[in-house]
């Protein structure tokens, strides 16, 4: 039997700023690894502000995977901060670095840190598709309904 180590995937990290730290799960059951920026200075966002800030890293995905750049339920919760784009998706074949889209939904404006840590990264895998336009559309229980159509 593999040990939980030997199962892990490899994702390799390059270093573009002095300041990037490697992403890091904070508890050994969590799911996504926490991002830091790479700030030289704090940042405040006022409410409805939003603001690219940079990790300072580079990720180098094997292909068949993604990176899924996702809010800080905790920034969320407590103070409005999120992603403008709810769930960024890092591509197998990025080579840029990784940046957050930082937006401010609270009602008083917030700043952040540098080293603070402003998303978290999960690693999944990608299936790609074959598309196809077909003529009719197969017949289902449920059909076209949608939106509550299945109970409360």
């Amino acid at each position: 039997m593999q040990t939980l180590t030997e199962k892990k995937l490899k994702v390799q990290f390059v270093k573009v700023h002095e300041k990037a730290q490697l992403p890091f799960y904070a508890t050994d059951g969590a799911a996504g690894m926490d991002l830091t920026n790479v700030l030289d200075e704090p940042l405040t966002l006022k409410p409805g502000e939003r603001a690219k800030v940079p990790t300072g890293l580079i990720m180098i995905l094997p292909e068949g995977y993604e990176g899924q750049v996702r809010p800080r339920s905790g920034l969320a919760a407590k103070y409005g901060i999120t992603l403008t784009n709810c769930v960024g998706t890092v591509d197998s074949d990025y080579r840029g670095e990784m940046c957050c889209l930082m937006i401010n939904l609270g009602n008083e404006s917030y700043t952040i840190q540098p080293g603070e840590r402003i998303a978290q990264l999960v690693i999944a895998p990608i299936v790609q598709v074959q598309t196809e336009i077909i003529s009719e559309i197969p017949e289902t229980k449920r059909g076209s309904g949608g939106f509550g159509s299945t109970g409360k």
